[in-house]
């Protein structure tokens, strides 16, 4: 008798700890498994043990809050489910072979502070959708395959403080809602496909320390308000169509490391020559 009710203590104390987290956010998670080939990760998951025991899964109060599963050998696509994580806070797939585009429904993770699908092979566009997750800080999808335009109101993410969007096929104009994003310290659009001008209401951006333009289309004189930047530290603006002359005052930008290259390829310090002609990669 006493082995059949150590039996059911033991059955009970099982089931409730697989129990623990939500039904949704458990098919989350085992649809991403399913999805991504989760008998070939790297570091793999037993589905048959406590959700709290699976690789890179961070529990708070049963609820998943994060999930950091970066270099894992993830490959395939992410699936739509993985937007029922609804308490997450922290999503991490970096270097990873996942394809396909990133959900349609990012936003309905609200609590989201940090994104971060960077060096994988997703295409399509960022979806609209994404400006919804207001709790973003951190935003990191560079080395992808990503087109399309960034979305016009991603001004709304009013506490980002990184977008690292570098070494994609991301085009059109820059939004002019994305200079409302007051805490925006580093701005990576390098390597791109933007056009036209850079707005003087860059120096909205008042906390920006890391602002990197290179190979674009972009166009049009240099914004004499980046003098206003006084944070920023790292400028490139290489290998646009840019034209004219930068302003003298931006030598007094103690911080700043400023590194440019004209037509012929030859590169200059901003403190050592101020008067270098910027109209880079023009044919």
């Amino acid at each position: 008798m006493k082995k059949i009710i150590c039996s059911f203590l033991m059955f009970f104390i099982s089931f409730a700890l697989l129990a623990a987290v939500s039904p949704s956010e458990r098919n989350a998670l085992i649809q991403l498994h399913k999805s991504t080939h989760g008998k070939e990760w790297r570091v793999k998951w037993d589905l048959n043990a406590p959700i709290s025991t699976w690789y890179g899964v961070k529990l708070q109060d049963d609820k998943v809050v994060g999930l950091d599963l970066s270099d894992n050998n993830l490959v395939g696509k992410l699936p739509k489910e993985i937007t029922q994580l609804v308490y997450l806070q922290k999503l991490n797939l970096f270097k990873n072979e996942i394809s396909g585009n990133i959900p349609f429904m990012i936003g309905d993770l609200k609590l989201l502070k940090m994104l971060n699908l960077a060096f994988n092979k997703l295409s399509g566009k960022i979806p609209a959708s994404i400006i919804n997750s207001t709790a973003l800080q951190t935003v990191e999808l560079y080395m992808n395959q990503l087109t399309g335009e960034l979305p016009a109101e991603i001004g709304q993410l009013n506490q980002l403080q990184k977008l690292s969007l570098f070494n994609n096929e991301i085009e059109g104009q820059i939004p002019s809602s994305l200079y409302n994003l007051r805490a925006l310290k580093t701005l990576l659009l390098s390597s791109n496909k933007f056009s036209g001008k850079l707005s003087n209401e860059i120096a909205n951006l008042n906390k920006l320390e890391n602002l990197s333009l290179f190979e674009n289309n972009m166009e049009g004189q240099v914004p004499a308000s980046l003098e206003k930047l006084t944070n920023l530290k790292e400028l490139n603006i290489s290998y646009n169509k840019f034209t004219g002359s930068v302003s003298e005052n931006l030598a007094k930008l103690d911080a700043l490391n400023m590194t440019m290259i004209n037509e012929n390829g030859v590169a200059a310090n901003l403190k050592v020559n101020l008067n270098i002609n910027i109209a880079v990669a023009e044919e």
